[in-house]
């Protein structure tokens, strides 16, 4: 009787002639498939948590520094604070708004709401409160009109941010430049709005010695520029209800 081949000598050793399994040649591509899922799933969770913590804290309302004035003063909308030291109902000057984009801010023909926040800018000029105009923004001349995300109503100081989304295209936080930008006045160390003098700024009632066109407008910032002398402090500002 003949020896058996070495095949069949194998076929015998694994307990009969059937073949070796076969390994599936799909696995590696549901593995894969599984892997990319997973990554979706975590990238996209990472995604939603970041924008939420961007929202809150596009919303937060910062606390005061120590050398705010203790007692607040109330604000209150449709109101004007301070002298007027600019003409024109519409005060935005050529060199700013007219309805093109302006630092990457653009002006739409309504308010959006995805960013809904209110900050508040004092001006004083050798001790003297002036007004910061109502309707900076404001683009009437254009068929139908728009209104730049950042903005204001009155003489209050409130700004207003009511942008499509919470960060300007290029990225960052809105910012005072911005805001100054789009009014077309001058934001400097010795000249604001026009007003010349060397310029002391707080922000939430702390000195602040960095760019100006860099303090960003959030949710109740208290943002205080004076200009020349004598110094009044900045002072403690309390929004109105639902602002």
């Amino acid at each position: 009787m003949p020896e058996p081949s070495r095949a069949e000598r194998r076929r015998q050793q694994r307990g009969g002639a059937a073949p070796p399994p076969r390994r599936d040649p799909m696995r590696a591509v549901y593995i894969g498939i599984g892997i990319a899922l997973v990554a979706l799933v975590l990238a996209f969770a990472g995604f939603n948590w970041w924008q939420n913590r961007s929202v809150q804290q596009a919303n937060a309302t910062p606390t005061p520094g120590p050398n705010a004035s203790v007692k607040p003063i109330q604000l209150t909308n449709n109101e004007s604070l301070g002298s007027q030291f600019t003409k024109g109902k519409y005060p935005d000057t050529p060199a700013g708004g007219r309805g093109r984009p302006v630092d990457g801010v653009g002006c739409g023909a309504m308010e959006y709401g995805v960013l809904h926040v209110h900050s508040h800018l004092a001006i004083f000029y050798n001790g003297k409160q002036m007004q910061v105009p109502q309707y900076i923004g404001f683009a009437p001349n254009l068929a139908g009109g728009c209104l730049y995300w950042i903005h204001t109503h009155d003489g209050s100081g409130i700004i207003h941010i009511e942008a499509p989304d919470i960060a300007p295209p290029q990225g960052g936080p809105f910012t005072l430049g911005m805001f100054f930008d789009i009014w077309g006045q001058p934001l400097e160390r010795n000249n604001v709005g026009g007003l010349a003098g060397p310029v002391t700024a707080y922000v939430n009632g702390t000195k602040y010695d960095g760019d100006l066109h860099a303090i960003p407008l959030g949710a109740h910032q208290q943002i205080v520029l004076e200009i020349g002398t004598p110094s009044v402090g900045p002072p403690n500002y309390a929004f109105p209800p639902g602002v």
